[in-house]
């Protein structure tokens, strides 16, 4: 199901759909060249829509962009503006975002919800490292401000474990997570939100920034105390960060996706 939640370009099978093996496929073909000069947004019936020379940007699914904030819709004019002579959607998280939640949630919403919610079993929050104390204090300070908002605000109480064997949460936390997502389960929030989550592997760091509880950029921190911890140790991998740059955009773009939604 998590296949669906990517826009569906080329005509691809939703099995083709994975957004790191979509994102590395459109890397190595060659991209499209830019056929536009100016890029604008407009208000319309339907909402605010991004135009290119006048035409208004359509979906891989042939459907129109339109966006309920009229931030959100310069976002992508913003994202389409920046194209040099090639049009790169490695580089247009937002517009990618958008095209997922119209062509792919709108449609499979309660699908995507209940993909989303598998998360929280196993939330990153909850499994804490053994050793050595200072990773271990690293951890708490990262996470536990995370997991007292959603207690506080959610009503859920989650179980923490040592080491990487899973615990079982309790039905009450799940439940509780379940009602508070499906709150906020309109199609553009809730892709983003699933984006967030699948980076990060903690639908909490997602939920909380969706909230505004935690900024964007200390839930990624938030999310790699482990890998930076062990790049501290052992040094920085040159592929690794690379790739770890990538997902940051992505993970940024559907934050600023989601502040938009709200202004």
């Amino acid at each position: 199901m998590r296949d669906l939640l990517h826009d569906l370009e080329d005509g691809k099978t939703s099995a083709e759909l994975d957004p790191v093996r979509r994102a590395q496929s459109t890397m190595k073909r060659p991209l499209p060249k830019r056929f536009y000069k100016e890029v604008s947004v407009a208000a319309q019936e339907e909402g605010f829509a991004v135009l290119l020379d006048g035409r208004a940007v359509r979906t891989p699914g042939a459907a129109r962009v339109a966006l309920p904030r009229q931030a959100a819709a310069e976002l992508i004019a913003a994202e389409y503006a920046a194209q040099g002579e090639e049009i790169d959607p490695a580089t247009m998280p937002v517009t990618r975002l958008v095209n997922t939640a119209i062509d792919g949630v709108a449609e499979h919403a309660q699908a995507v919800l209940e993909d989303v919610l598998r998360y929280a079993s196993s939330d990153l929050l909850c499994y804490r490292a053994p050793s050595p104390e200072r990773l271990i204090a690293l951890q708490a300070e990262a996470w536990d401000p995370v997991l007292d908002w959603a207690q506080q605000m959610i009503g859920a109480q989650f179980v923490l474990a040592e080491g990487v064997m899973h615990v079982e949460q309790p039905r009450e936390a799940i439940a509780a997570v379940s009602s508070y997502l499906r709150q906020r389960s309109e199609p553009l929030r809730l892709a983003a939100i699933h984006v967030m989550t699948a980076l990060t592997g903690s639908l909490l760091l997602a939920l909380a920034v969706d909230a505004g509880a935690i900024p964007a950029e200390d839930a990624w921190k938030a999310a790699h105390v482990d890998e930076d911890w062990n790049a501290a140790q052992w040094g920085i991998d040159a592929e690794a960060a690379q790739r770890r740059a990538a997902r940051e955009r992505d993970m940024m773009g559907a934050a600023a996706l989601l502040a938009a939604l709200e202004a």
